[in-house]
């Protein structure tokens, strides 16, 4: 069964989640004594099986303000239900064994090659990769209103990463420039450019043109408003409503 919920701040925390000591879900503040997941970089589907496999416990995490005005979904099963399912699936497989056995075996003999299952998968996956290009993306990560780069102290330890690159790169705060590389595909046509600062997120798509690299190497300035980018709070105490 489909169950949706939507999230609010109901215990706004004021505490500094970069001095916070880092674990691998998120850090451990030392003021509340309590681990604060960090919620701000997951996906909507990842969210919503975060929220599912933890809506008994309470919950301090590091969330983007837009993810508040989301609308999660997840599928709520019963433990009774899987258990009667597999016990018709193991009277089904039982009897079906049963019924193998008592037929006569029959003994025949065709001639045929024997299909080799990792052919396919090596010419998909030279497929793919023969599609794909490693390029060296410069440029500069300007505010749209100014043309200049993102004030270092409210947009402090600013990183930019592509297509949901796992290692972005730090952009310097003076000059606004950085140089990463990614991979992409030969045919496309947009690129999702990922902003982090210490209380900001963004993830956007924008125009592309793998021809203009030279050498594989692209020349391309960011521009993005500040507006653009979802403030991250931490919530002291993660509410979670249940809606229709």
């Amino acid at each position: 069964m489909k169950k949706k919920f939507t999230l609010e701040i109901a215990d706004p925390c004021s505490e500094n989640f970069d001095k916070m000591i880092p674990n691998a879900q998120g850090s451990f503040c030392n003021t509340c004594m309590k681990n604060v997941i960090d919620l701000s970089r997951k996906t909507n589907s990842e969210m919503a099986k975060f929220i599912a496999e933890n809506k008994d416990k309470s919950i301090c995490a590091r969330l983007r303000t837009n993810q508040l005005e989301e609308e999660f979904v997840y599928n709520e099963t019963s433990k009774i239900n899987n258990l009667k399912y597999a016990a018709v699936a193991a009277s089904v497989l039982l009897a079906s064994n049963l019924s193998a056995q008592e037929k006569e075996v029959v003994k025949t003999e065709v001639n045929c090659p024997k299909p080799n299952p990792y052919k396919v998968g090596k010419i998909a996956y030279n497929q793919t990769r023969n599609q794909e290009v490693s390029l060296i993306i410069k440029g500069k990560l300007f505010e749209a209103k100014t043309n200049k780069p993102f004030d270092k102290e409210t947009y402090s330890n600013l990183m930019i990463a592509f297509n949901n690159s796992q290692n972005p790169v730090k952009v310097n705060p003076k000059t606004g420039e950085f140089s990463i590389e990614t991979k992409v595909l030969k045919s496309s046509k947009t690129i999702m450019v990922t902003i982090r600062a210490n209380d900001y997120y963004l993830s956007k798509e924008i125009a592309f043109d793998v021809k203009s690299a030279k050498n594989n190497v692209l020349q391309k300035n960011i521009i993005i408003a500040s507006e653009e980018l979802s403030r991250i709070y931490i919530a002291g105490g993660l509410g979670i409503n249940y809606t229709r």
